[in-house]
């Protein structure tokens, strides 16, 4: 089963997305800032964050880019309402997955999860 954090309070209110993660083989831990996720990222094993736009203290992109100087091996994603020129700019360097627009769906989520599953299916080493 694949571990996924929902960072922030908007993602938690969109049940197709939610479902479809879920039958595409995620379990799904939603929490609400930054801290939170912070905290629950150096306890547990996860294989993706998915960010909210916005947080309570930050934005996603913000708070991927803390995440990955912990954990530069998880997965994530955001949900941007940048046009691709600033989300390229403001996201460079970071290694997100994918852009998700503002209410993303079930056909987002299964576009998600393929790319997810392709990336996990690599194997490293002989």
């Amino acid at each position: 089963m694949t571990q996924i954090i929902f960072a922030g309070s908007g993602l938690a209110s969109l049940p197709a997305f939610k479902s479809a993660i879920e039958e595409n083989g995620g379990r799904v831990t939603c929490l609400g800032s930054s801290r939170q996720v912070i905290e629950a990222i150096s306890k547990e094993g996860f294989d993706l964050l998915i960010a909210d736009e916005f947080l309570e203290d930050m934005s996603g992109i913000d708070l991927i880019e803390k995440v990955i100087a912990r954990n530069p091996m998880l997965n994530s994603a955001v949900v941007s309402s940048l046009p691709p020129d600033e989300y390229h700019e403001a996201s460079e360097g970071l290694g997100i997955l994918m852009q998700l627009p503002n209410g993303p769906g079930q056909e987002e989520a299964d576009t998600l999860m393929k790319h997810l599953k392709k990336i996990q299916s690599f194997k490293v080493g002989p």
